[in-house]
């Protein structure tokens, strides 16, 4: 219990030495108050637990029905009141036997109405009177009264040590007690009149009101101090013991008595709000436990964890920490799986109504889910997408987990430069979290998910680490089943999850990775494939999309072929998709606009929205030119054709190389040129003409970068078209890499260069005889218009690419010879 010598909530407004109503009193104050003369008969205001002493001024709340109609008659005439306090406080309505007889006249300094509609008054005690007799009782105490005179006696040295005495113990006792305001020092300091101290140290001393009034009815100055100064001396010696108390007691308690201290006041503030207090929480965590169906290794792990999280202190930094270890051991699904549908023709249709064409991958995904439905354990094994970009490698994982039933999550590994994303940080540092994959599997909330790994070959390394290198456990059907996270601590089991990558090139993937995942190859669309996949998938999408009916919009085949030949140049089909929603964006504009537009789009109304056609549809440019030769080759997205123009100008055997060509196309042309001059003979051209003659081979356009080891046969068919001004057939492309002996050797990406050649109008393509099987995994419906020539030799090459007719207007190759002209 608070222990308070003086209570001064009751003096506040005396104690403010500027206060312009009631400010301290002085002695001539105190003269003029005792020299006032006292009325016979003064309206009576008992006081329940206050004292008035005179001089003092205290505010206080009327509440009674008496006695506000008192104050308000009072404050209308004289503003001269009794103020007397009862003699038993728990008497509400006193009658005048229950009055103490020793009161204070008091003045009605202010009066204020307060918001909760009790009354305040402001008073002011003057003088002490005698209660003599009752007058009235309605509607209040009326009373005869007469004076109360103080005996003061002299001041002599003794009574004035006493009063400096009872000043300087108030004011010590001011400053030991925290709760009293140190404004009452100074209002103790300013007081001059020594019965005004007594009468306000009386007041605001911490007695009770017996006391008080006993302290009111003593007539003798003197003995009325020397009462003062011993509850003075009572309460200062109190409050020294306590202060003592509490020193010794706070020096006593050590750190673990205060934090539990701490501790039980916060479990208390957290009941009160509602909250989980650390009991609570670790039996939360103890009864999801309970519902886990995880082996003995775990359930054993878990259980050591959540009593080292009992052993920890609620307010240390590692509470948090554990809870969300803890957590997380209890969010993973561990042994949780869903059920796979074997429903095989199902799982056909799902696929082939998600996505036209990829009959590879689909076939692959249906041989995983049959051998799966015999053996029910197998290992899910690692499929690797490759292809360009808008193909639909990534949503192609969308199907496959609708076909099985599976969940489905996905992972974009794009630009990952930190180890710690895929094996997560540990625990033990500021902010860790577990790696992607186990973050993953916690969202999908199985452990047996269809995981897609997007633009595996996009992953980074820095200072952090090789995420690649973390991926190859991942992606091991013989490791991933005892998967290590940093931060779980335990192996997870990964070999139920099916994963499945997707690239746009595997020059970038790690070879040791590379290994571990199975390549099926998403190569582009023909012109047909666009044609039926915008016709069931992107129109529709885009219909929706944009808030249309079926009525408000349609594209017819010619219309939609128009669309792809005409405005994209791609192996997929995003940007198709794009100048779709384009078209059905403008359909809109005119719908919601109001304005007359045909609902079955016409070539006409495609020109009016897209513009102009961005690509001619036949790119081949013809062979009328000596030197030029058509080439096939492969971009990100896509294939594509290219020409390769060879030149020649009278000079000293020089080659030039322009058109932004790479190391490897470099060395192409070189061994094409060292090939041509050692079998010179064989294609009837002289040798001298090589050191007579400079050479520049360009590959439009310039600005473009080119590289890559397919140009070989394009660039030597170049060189002997310009050196022996032969034609080359029309509508002819070739790719292939050559050697010094002039074998044709076998490139990839051969279905995108095909495509790009049907694109461009080539009938025949020139391949390496080892590219073959690569044609006859096309459909024959793609390349029945195509005539294919499969080589092993140059010669081979040039006899099919050059007519025997040179070009109409050669160039006048000569060789000079001791004064003679040679003309070859």
């Amino acid at each position: 219990m608070n222990f308070d010598p003086f209570d001064f909530k009751n003096a506040l407004p005396v104690i403010n030495e500027d206060s312009e109503f009631f400010p301290l009193m002085s002695s001539e104050d105190e003269e003029e108050m005792n020299n006032e003369e006292l009325p016979d008969v003064m309206p009576i205001l008992p006081l329940r637990n206050t004292v008035l002493f005179p001089g003092v001024v205290i505010p206080i709340t009327v509440g009674r029905d008496k006695s506000i109609k008192l104050i308000r008659d009072a404050n209308k005439g004289s503003r001269m009141i009794g103020v007397v306090s009862q003699q038993d406080v728990g008497i509400e309505d006193p009658t005048f036997n229950q009055l103490n007889k020793v009161g204070t006249i008091a003045l009605i300094i202010k009066m204020l109405q307060m918001p909760d509609g009790n009354t305040t008054v402001i008073i002011q005690g003057k003088k002490r009177f005698y209660l003599k007799e009752e007058v009235q009782s309605e509607p209040y105490i009326k009373a005869t009264v007469e004076p109360f005179h103080e005996i003061k006696g002299k001041e002599d040295k003794e009574f004035k040590a006493m009063v400096s005495s009872i000043k300087d113990m108030a004011m010590n006792i001011i400053q030991l007690s925290p709760n009293i305001p140190s404004e009452a020092g100074i209002a103790i300091r300013n007081i001059e009149s020594t019965s005004f101290l007594i009468n306000f140290i009386s007041s605001n001393m911490n007695a009770d009101m017996s006391a008080k009034q006993h302290l009111l009815e003593i007539a003798n100055l003197r003995e009325r101090a020397n009462l003062v100064l011993e509850h003075l001396t009572l309460d200062l010696q109190m409050l020294e013991l306590k202060n003592q108390i509490q020193t010794k007691v706070r020096v006593d308690l050590d750190k673990q008595q205060r934090d539990y201290f701490l501790n039980q006041q916060l479990k208390t503030i957290q009941e009160e709000l509602g909250g989980n207090t650390p009991d609570l929480e670790i039996e939360s965590l103890r009864q999801r436990a309970g519902k886990k169906k995880w082996a003995k290794e775990v359930k054993d792990h878990f259980n050591k964890e959540l009593e080292k999280l009992a052993r920890t202190n609620p307010a240390a930094a590692d509470y948090s920490v554990q809870i969300n270890y803890l957590e997380l051991l209890l969010d993973l699904p561990w042994n949780e799986f869903t059920k796979d549908n074997f429903d095989l023709k199902r799982a056909q249709r799902i696929l082939d109504k998600d996505h036209f064409g990829l009959d590879k991958v689909k076939q692959r995904i249906i041989e995983y889910l049959a051998v799966l439905k015999l053996k029910h354990d197998m290992k899910a094994p690692i499929l690797c997408l490759v292809g360009p970009p808008g193909v639909g490698k990534t949503s192609l994982g969308k199907s496959i987990a609708k076909a099985l039933g599976r969940k489905y999550v996905r992972m974009a590994l794009g630009g990952i430069r930190d180890e710690a994303e895929i094996r997560g940080h540990r625990k033990t540092y500021i902010g860790a979290m577990p790696g992607r994959i186990i973050q993953s599997i916690k969202k999908a909330g199985a452990s047996n998910p269809v995981f897609i790994l997007d633009e595996i070959d996009k992953v980074g390394n820095d200072f952090r680490g090789d995420p690649s290198s973390a991926l190859l456990e991942v992606l091991d059907p013989e490791q991933n089943g005892t998967f290590s996270d940093h931060y779980v601590e335990m192996d997870y089991d990964l070999s139920n999850v099916m994963f499945i990558a997707t690239a746009n090139s595997l020059s970038t993937i790690q070879p040791a990775l590379l290994d571990r995942m199975e390549i099926i190859e998403v190569n582009g669309y023909t012109i047909e494939e666009k044609i039926e996949i915008a016709k069931q998938h992107l129109v529709p999408k885009q219909r929706e999309a944009h808030g249309l009916k079926i009525k408000d919009v349609s594209l017819k085949a010619d219309v939609l072929e128009k669309v792809v030949v005409d405005y994209t140049r791609e192996s997929g089909v995003r940007s198709l998709e794009k100048k779709i929603g384009s078209v059905v964006r403008g359909v809109a504009k005119s719908i919601a606009m109001e304005e007359p537009y045909n609902s079955v789009v016409s070539k006409k109304d495609i020109e009016r929205i897209l513009g102009a056609p961005i690509f001619d549809k036949d790119l081949y440019e013809g062979n009328d030119v000596a030197g030029v030769v058509t080439g096939l080759a492969w971009t990100s997205v896509g294939g594509d054709i290219l020409f390769i123009e060879a030149s020649l100008s009278p000079g000293k055997g020089r080659l030039t190389l322009t058109g932004s060509l790479g190391d490897v196309m470099k060395e192409s042309v070189t061994i094409a040129l060292a090939y041509l001059r050692a079998h010179a003979a064989d294609f009837d051209i002289n040798p001298k003409l090589f050191d007579q003659w400079d050479v520049h081979v360009h590959v439009p356009a310039g600005a473009t970068p080119k590289d890559g080891p397919s140009a070989g046969v394009t660039m030597l068919t170049a060189l002997v078209s310009a050196f022996t001004q032969r034609k080359v057939k029309p509508n002819l492309a070739m790719t292939g890499e050559i050697t010094l002996r002039g074998r044709v050797l076998p490139v990839g990406g051969i279905k995108e260069k095909i495509l790009a050649a049907k694109r461009a109008n080539i009938k025949e393509i020139i391949l390496c005889k080892s590219n073959q099987k690569d044609i006859l995994e096309i459909k024959e419906d793609y390349i029945k218009d195509l005539n294919f020539h499969y080589v092993t030799d140059m010669k081979d090459v040039i006899t099919l690419a050059l007519l025997n007719e040179k070009v109409k207007k050669p160039i006048d190759l000569t060789v000079k010879e001791d004064e003679k002209t040679v003309i070859n």
